[in-house]
């Protein structure tokens, strides 16, 4: 049996198809490096979108624009 002490910020690299089982317990998160660089890249972004993506993405599943109640009493 292998066993494979890491500290953070150390990495393990075997090949490109070699596969490595982690037993942990339950409370300890096992993640990706690169999953969790995508998904951290991929927030920043969400929110540093405007509203137009919104709108956009409505328009497209069919979803009707609803205007607050504050803007459609000025606009009337």
């Amino acid at each position: 049996m292998l066993v494979l002490t890491r500290k953070a910020g150390e990495k393990i690299v075997i090949g490109d198809d070699i596969r490595i089982g982690i037993d942990a317990p339950r409370g300890i998160k096992i993640q990706r490096e690169e999953v969790l660089l995508a998904v951290a890249e991929a927030n920043i972004t969400a929110a540093a979108a405007d509203d137009s993506g919104e709108q956009q993405l409505k328009t497209a599943l069919g979803i009707p624009s609803v205007v607050p109640v504050e803007a459609a009493a000025h606009q009337a």
